[in-house]
């Protein structure tokens, strides 16, 4: 058992039993009110998403999950495809199961795949992953005193804000929590 607080993103929680997976957590403290935490989470056995409100000490039944190393392969016909590192197999993931997380999916990029009672409910990726700048403006030198940041769009189709010295070709660091960029490899 676990309390509200420590409910984080990708846990998976057992609610009167049911497998849910949780997608967003935000922290509220409204005025004068006890503090809340607002949970919106993913009923595994029938696909359908919802919005809990737990107060701060309210305790929470964690399920047990399993975890596989696995490297992602491809994408095709709207599926992900992982390789079983030990055994060689392969296993299709729908897009819902990734998430927000494909952006960052490169091929052999190794991911841990969670598990419950057999069955696929998501991903975890490694902390950060190294992907090339696509496109980004041109920098103008001296342009200004101060730090900036500019837009790049990397491989994958994500974009995140980078220094004005990388240029299109380069490789950058990119933290897959947060979606800042860390550094230019």
């Amino acid at each position: 058992m676990i309390q509200a607080t420590q409910v984080r993103k990708g846990m998976l929680l057992k609610i009167d039993g049911v497998p849910h997976v949780v997608m967003a957590v935000s922290h509220v403290t409204p005025g004068n009110w006890r503090a809340m935490v607002i949970c919106k989470m993913r009923n595994l056995s029938t696909n359908t998403a919802k919005e809990i409100r737990y107060r701060s000490s309210d305790r929470l039944e964690e399920a047990e999950i399993e975890q596989f190393e696995m490297e992602y392969i491809y994408s095709a016909e709207g599926q992900y495809y992982f390789m079983n590192t030990e055994t060689y197999e392969q296993l299709a993931l729908d897009p819902d199961l990734i998430g927000d997380d494909a952006v960052f999916l490169k091929p052999n990029i190794r991911v841990n795949v969670e598990f419950f009672e057999g069955k696929p409910f998501g991903i975890v990726l490694p902390k950060y992953v190294n992907l090339r700048v696509s496109e980004t403006q041109a920098h103008i030198k001296d342009a200004t005193a101060q730090a900036q940041s500019k837009p790049a769009k990397l491989e994958g189709g994500y974009v995140c804000q980078v220094p004005p010295f990388v240029v299109a070709g380069d490789v950058v660091k990119v933290n897959t929590e947060t979606g800042e960029y860390v550094e230019r490899m």
